[in-house]
């Protein structure tokens, strides 16, 4: 007699909604150290400055922007460029293992600038560009003007995009710290953590943790979160550990045993979130978190807007003005929901703001 499998449980959207509300932290506030918080989600979106600190108002009980950028001063966290080719502001232990898995795919950007470095020594550009930044930090324009001495036949810009695709380069402070300024200066992350880069780790490891912070997921979900391909196998390889599930159009997920799946019916608060958030940009099907008809209403050519939640899905973008905390809903909110959403901006007002006063104002719905 034929043994016949179940088949896979199906998730549906408000499933998956909550089940990645409550890993993202976003559920309810979490009583994570700053540290630890970055660790778990696996890095922060930091394409501009003020992200990583939004984005651990929204998760975090208690926080204040004065511990994340003492964090960073300290050099237990650190701005580079891993996950997609984006900057993520990462522990000093995600900066030195995780940067190597992404290696690859960062080397392979080069074939764009292929033309611009011809005749162009990438190793020597490589020990060289390492030399200039580990003996003091060095902007773009700076390795531009230092590299192009060496190879004036070659693009200044190619030359210094190389160096920045080869080598595991951070952000040095003041660059990132709340309420300061400063341009973006580099040098090595192994240079400015004091210790040396550590091997990738095994990416069955690294599918634990997406799954952990991210989950259920798909295999194609990781590889949009991490920008690498051919990760099928390792999913095989941890499938005896791992439970299966389908989404409502048959894709196969992925999710750890003892991972936290809410009742679809769980609250979820509104949540204000930065441009860039993670939980927006590391799954291939993101109707988890967009509804349908707001899908490409959160961007504008390549710039991302701050974007609002309510009952746990994107309901509309946020922006500050000098005097104000704008909120410009989707559709319309009624009496209830436009109170939670102001509790939740009088929360991320006093959390980052305090010595500002803005005040909160709702526009039209949106009609973009």
């Amino acid at each position: 007699m034929t043994k016949t499998t179940a088949p896979a449980p199906v998730l549906g959207v408000r499933a998956l909604n909550r089940a990645t509300l409550d890993r993202q932290l976003l559920l309810s506030r979490s009583r994570l150290t700053p540290e630890a918080a970055v660790a778990h989600l696996v890095g922060l979106q930091a394409q501009n400055v003020r992200p990583p600190y939004h984005a651990l108002a929204a998760r975090l009980d208690g926080f204040a922007p004065e511990a994340l950028s003492t964090l960073m001063a300290d050099r237990r966290v650190a701005r580079m460029v891993t996950l997609r080719s984006t900057l993520h502001t990462h522990t000093a232990d995600d900066c030195l293992t995780l940067r190597p898995l992404v290696q690859p795919a960062r080397e392979r950007e080069l074939t764009a600038f292929r033309a611009g470095l011809a005749g162009v020594d990438l190793g020597r550009l490589a020990a060289l560009a390492r030399d200039l930044v580990e003996a003091e930090p060095r902007t773009m324009g700076q390795l531009r003007e230092e590299l192009g001495a060496r190879w004036p036949d070659a693009d200044p810009q190619s030359l210094a995009v190389a160096a920045r695709c080869l080598l595991p380069l951070v952000q040095v402070t003041p660059r990132g710290l709340w309420g300061q300024s400063g341009q973006v200066a580099l040098t090595t992350a192994e240079h400015w953590l004091g210790r040396p880069a550590e091997p990738a780790p095994p990416v069955d490891d690294v599918v634990l943790r997406y799954l952990a912070a991210f989950g259920p997921a798909s295999v194609k979900d990781m590889q949009t979160w991490a920008g690498l391909t051919r990760l099928r196998a390792a999913f095989e390889r941890l499938r005896p550990r791992l439970l299966a599930f389908r989404d409502e159009h048959g894709v196969e997920l992925f999710d750890l045993p003892d991972a936290p799946r809410p009742d679809p019916d769980t609250p979820a608060p509104p949540r204000f979130l930065p441009e860039f958030d993670n939980l927006l940009l590391s799954h291939a099907d993101r109707t988890r978190v967009v509804p349908g008809p707001y899908r490409g209403r959160t961007w504008q050519g390549n710039q991302a807007h701050r974007t609002f939640l309510v009952d746990g899905f994107v309901a509309g973008v946020w922006r500050l003005e000098p005097d104000a905390l704008v909120i410009e809903p989707f559709a319309d909110l009624d009496r209830a929901r436009r109170e939670e959403v102001t509790a939740e901006a009088e929360h991320m007002l006093a959390c980052l703001y305090a010595q500002t006063p803005y005040d909160i104002r709702f526009t039209t719905v949106a009609r973009r």
